[in-house]
């Protein structure tokens, strides 16, 4: 499932600030990202999760929406706009950039004209629902407010400035109940950004360049949803 095909050339909308994440999009291997679980099974259902960048109002932003707490999985957890990948999206890159652009317009109202896709990483693997999930990089050439539009999904929006996901004072090692340890991001939301998603965000901007030293001895224990 890690065989990728080539993307058209990076389009001139995306800014330098972007280029190293472009760069290193076909290149990048799996287990720089998910070192646990790098491979998805052959049974993996595929899925795809969009990181969607812009240059906000407080400098280069990512897109985050809080998952609603009434939902049976992932209440509550901070996560990028995505789901899995229908039938009628396609196959390879193109189901996967369909399903992303798809779930986000779905999910939070995302006009799929504004955005130009850069690359795709290499699918990754989430064992509880056996997902195959290829992040979907792209750059949001205006970006606007959004609210959810499935709040039976969606809590709320984030649009979230990159320079406070890289500041060490809001970087922490979390502590889930069953002691699984990973890193996390303090976004002002009642859970914080971790798990799936926080494993991305960290080994990404460490793959670029991007991250500043922190103190993965600041453990905190995960809160529960409320």
């Amino acid at each position: 499932m890690n065989q990728r095909a080539p993307l058209p050339p990076v389009p001139p909308s995306v800014p330098e600030w972007l280029r190293p994440l472009a760069d290193i999009a076909g290149s990048v291997q799996p287990e720089r990202l998910s070192p646990r679980f790098p491979h998805p099974p052959a049974d993996a259902r595929p899925a795809a999760v969009l990181l969607l960048f812009s240059d906000g109002e407080r400098g280069p932003e990512i897109l985050l929406t809080e998952r609603a707490t009434t939902l049976r999985q992932h209440a509550g957890q901070v996560s990028f706009p995505g789901g899995r990948v229908d039938p009628g999206d396609g196959v390879g890159n193109e189901g996967f950039i369909a399903a992303a652009l798809r779930e986000a317009q779905e999910e939070v109202g995302l006009d799929p004209a504004g955005v130009d896709v850069f690359g795709t990483l290499p699918t990754l693997w989430l064992p509880p629902s056996n997902f195959a999930v290829a992040p979907v990089l792209a750059y949001w050439r205006e970006p606007q407010m959004l609210q959810p539009v499935s709040v039976a999904e969606v809590r709320t929006v984030l649009h979230q400035p990159i320079d406070e996901l890289l500041d060490p004072d809001r970087r922490f090692t979390v502590i889930h109940p069953m002691g699984w340890r990973g890193p996390a991001f303090d976004v002002g939301t009642p859970v914080p950004l971790w798990g799936f998603t926080a494993g991305i965000v960290s080994r990404l901007f460490e793959v670029v360049g991007w991250e500043r030293p922190w103190d993965a001895s600041v453990e905190r224990e995960l809160p529960t949803p409320s």
